[in-house]
């Protein structure tokens, strides 16, 4: 799955857009290397997001193949540092 994709269905971050724009802003890191909305995730990957103020760090559990109920999307992923 896309990495734009999974943030959003994972409801790291709200829409895919956003989630578009941050990858092109470089502050998505996939295993510490920079990452473009496009990166195919598997499991295991940590995603790493640098807001202004704080980063984020999760890592990946589960691809999803369809949609994501809320209540599902916080089983995809294990935050490590916020």
């Amino acid at each position: 799955m896309r990495l734009d994709k999974f943030l959003k269905v994972s409801r790291i971050i709200k829409r895919r857009s956003v989630a578009n724009e941050v990858c092109d802003m470089a502050r998505v890191f996939v295993n510490d290397n920079p990452a473009k909305a496009a990166k195919q995730l598997k499991e295991n990957d940590i995603i790493t997001i640098e807001y202004k103020t704080k980063t984020l760090k999760a890592k990946v559990l589960k691809i999803p193949t369809g949609n994501v109920s809320i209540n599902e999307a916080a089983n995809l992923y294990e935050i490590l540092e916020e």
